[in-house]
Order: structure tokens, then sequence, then C-alpha cells
């Protein structure tokens, strides 16, 4: 029997024999997923397992899953190697059983607690996200050397850094920090992660949509000052928050959702058969689930914040805590990752400033942020003064959105942001 986490709820589907070897096959886990990438494998052949010990791990297009096993018994045979494409339906391991057991039902298993992204270390206790052991591997590190300092002892990328630097004291070693080991003169091939496959497939779809472009920038003066006025309180009720600061990211979020109100097409969603035009119909969502673009680990991902139109800044500011967090060990749930209505991307914390996000084919619309910056403007006496500046970057579908309609939503937008006292009067 497969396991598979509390936020998916499909039934599972095996076929084992009542003695001797039992196949383990990949579960059909729903969302259309057919297949998956091994991220690592927790045991051998030749190794014992016991009841719920877990057996490999691997990556679908929508989140990371651990595999438990429900059979006490030896492993025989392992069918694919780490970076493998498993099948649903086809084996994953063979498991020689200890005596008859049964095959049981999903409602007998009692779910393990959800974990991020680890790695197994053979013969070792602690865990290690795919960043680092990349990092181990590149610098051919002999990981009983590093002290990890992560939960359990788990080994954190700062521990391999520090390690790293440590050697390269001692002898001028160089370090190295690259998502993929490149030899010099040498070419490389690998194959497409599940997650490049999935933005493969999705932008490839996104941009046989006449996408409307529309760029602007918005003054942050007033809302810098009424983000300090929110931290401050936060710094005196700190046992209210899960974060210690708020950024500017609540704001912006809340602010979208009371300019989608105002235009809920913004929000909408095209059904239908698009060859037959008669056939198609808007859906006008009431929720506001808006998706905010991640850089993790695995990928580019894009978790949603669900109805943000019920939820203060504050309530908005704890999800998108909760969701950076469990980003940063590719461990947010499928349900966080489905839904969403309109997208958030925020370029600047990198860097750059204007860009042409591409929307999903479910959205209508997404807004990509760029790095706010300090720049002379002049004032309404014509003198130059310096204003905190976010440029922003629009991209509409233009076979339902006009540039009028993207123009009027985002200087609404705008004018929240820029006028935060409003937002006092808008809240919902």
């Amino acid at each position: 029997m497969v396991y598979t986490p509390s936020f998916i709820r499909h039934p599972f589907h095996t076929t084992v024999q009542q003695l001797g070897v039992k196949s383990f096959l990949l579960a059909d886990i729903g969302e259309g997923i057919t297949e998956c990438e091994l991220i690592q494998w927790f045991v051998e052949p030749g190794q014992t397992v016991a009841e719920f010990d877990k057996i490999c791990e691997v990556q679908s297009d929508k989140a990371s899953v651990e595999i438990t096993s429900r059979y006490s018994g030896k492993i025989t045979k392992l069918y694919h190697d780490v970076h493998d494409i498993a099948k649903v339906g086809q084996p994953l391991v063979d498991i020689e059983a200890e005596g008859d057991q049964e095959q049981c039902k999903i409602e007998d298993i009692t779910p393990m607690e959800e974990t991020p992204t680890t790695l197994h270390r053979e013969k070792h206790d602690s865990f290690m996200a795919p960043s680092v052991r990349r990092l181990v591997l590149t610098n051919n590190i002999k990981i009983t050397d590093v002290k990890g300092t992560g939960k359990g002892g788990r080994i954190l990328k700062e521990n391999i850094l520090d390690h790293l630097n440590r050697k390269l004291q001692v002898d001028g070693s160089t370090l190295v920090d690259t998502t993929m080991p490149i030899k010099e003169g040498e070419d490389t091939t690998t194959s497409l992660s599940m997650i490049q496959k999935t933005m493969f497939k999705t932008m490839t779809q996104s941009l046989t949509i006449p996408q409307l472009g529309y760029k602007d920038e918005i003054e942050l003066d007033a809302t810098t000052q009424y983000r300090s006025s929110l931290n401050d309180h936060i710094t005196k009720h700190q046992n209210m928050y899960p974060f210690t600061k708020i950024s500017y990211l609540p704001i912006f979020i809340k602010s979208l959702s009371i300019a989608l109100s105002y235009y809920p097409i913004m929000n909408a969603m095209i059904t239908g058969d698009q060859k037959d035009v008669n056939s198609l119909q808007l859906i006008y969502r009431g929720s506001h689930n808006v998706g905010v673009a991640m850089d993790t680990p695995q990928g580019l991902i894009v978790p949603n914040i669900k109805n943000v139109q019920s939820k203060t800044i504050f309530e908005v500011a704890a999800e998108l805590h909760r969701l950076v967090e469990l980003g940063k060990t590719n461990a947010i749930p499928l349900e966080d990752l489905q839904n969403g209505t309109i997208t958030l991307s925020n370029i600047g914390t990198i860097s750059g400033t204007y860009a042409n996000p591409v929307i999903v084919s479910s959205e209508l619309a997404i807004v990509a942020l760029g790095k706010m910056q300090k720049l002379p403007r002049f004032d309404q006496a014509g003198q130059v003064v310096s204003k905190e500046i976010l440029p922003i970057s629009w991209s509409a579908d233009h076979r339902i959105i006009d540039g009028a309609t993207v123009a009027r939503f985002g200087n609404t937008w705008k004018t929240l942001i820029e006028n935060p006292a409003l937002l006092t009067s808008e809240l919902r």
C-alpha cells in the first residue's frame, strides 16, 4: 500500500499477492498526474523494513510525496534509479513480506506528519535538502565531517558553506555552489525535472494567448509609513503573530483584492471549447485566490492565498509567511497550488525594473513587481524631490480584457497602495 500526505484525498490502487514477494506500485494520486520523478530512496535491496517505514520520495508537477510501507519484510528489488520517471500503476519496489499480510484499506493508514523534501544520508540520522545535496556532491564533501544545526541534527546549506569556508582557509580549495556539476570543456545533458516539464507545458499553452502589456509605477512613500506603523503594532503584540515584521507584499495583495471587487472581470476565467466561440463562457469567481510566484530550491512554483477578500492584511501576512517557509523546503501542500485566480510575481527581490510576465491559461491577468528604488521626481510645485518608486508590469488576456480595463483596474490598485488610509474604509 502506498501512502500519500493528508492534502491528497484520492484512493490508492495496488496489486499484491497474499504470500511471498509483493510488488509495491506507484499509486494514482489524481489531479491528472501520470508520472513522478523519483527524488530519493530511503531503502536498498536486502534491507528490512517495518510498517510505515519510508520507502522513497517522489516529486510530481504539484508536490513532493514521501511513500511509506504497509508491510514488514525485506526489500528485494528497486525498479528505478534516482531521478528516473516512475509511472503511476507501475512497480516501485518488491518486498518479501513476513507471513500472510493482508492488503489494507486507505482508511486504516495513520498519516505520518507531512515533512519537507529531504535527502536520506546513508547510515546517518540527519537529512539534507536537494540544494544541500548538490553542494555536497559538487564539492566532494564527506558528510560525516559536517555537523548539522537544523531540527533533529538536519544539515542545512549554511552548515555546508561554513564547512567549505573553513576548508578554504586551510587548503585554499574553491567553493562551488551550482545546480548542476559541469566539467570544463564538456557538455552535460539532463532530463527536465517535473517542475521544468510543467513550466514548459504551461508556458507553451499560455503563449498561444494574445497578451496585453501595461506598465506603470507606484509611489510608496505613504505606504512605507503605513508599513512602519503596522510593524510597530506587531512589535508591541508579538505573541499575536507568527512573524516579526510585515513586508510590503501583504499590503499589495490586500489592495489587489479590493481593486478586484471593482473590476471582477480581472478575476474571471474562460470556460468552453475555444474552437467554438459560441460555447465560451466567463466565470466571475467570487474568491480572490492571489497567487504569489516563488523561487524555491526545486524551481518556480505559484502557491496562492485563498479568499483574500475576507482576510485582513495581518491574516494575508500570516498565510504568506506560512507559504514562504514551506516553499524553502519544497513542502507546499497541493491544495495551496490549486485554484489561483490572479498572480503577483515579485521579481524585484532579485533585480530588475520592468518585465513581461506570462499569464496562465486559467487566469486573465498577472502583475510583476520590479525593484523599489529612490528616484528623483517633480512635486506639485515643480521641485525635484526623492520618491520611493515601484515599477510594475501587467499582462492580461487580450481576447477578453481591453487596454482601458487594465489601465483603470491598475489605477485603482495604485490609488489604494499610494493612499493606504483608504484601506480602512475599503476593508470588508
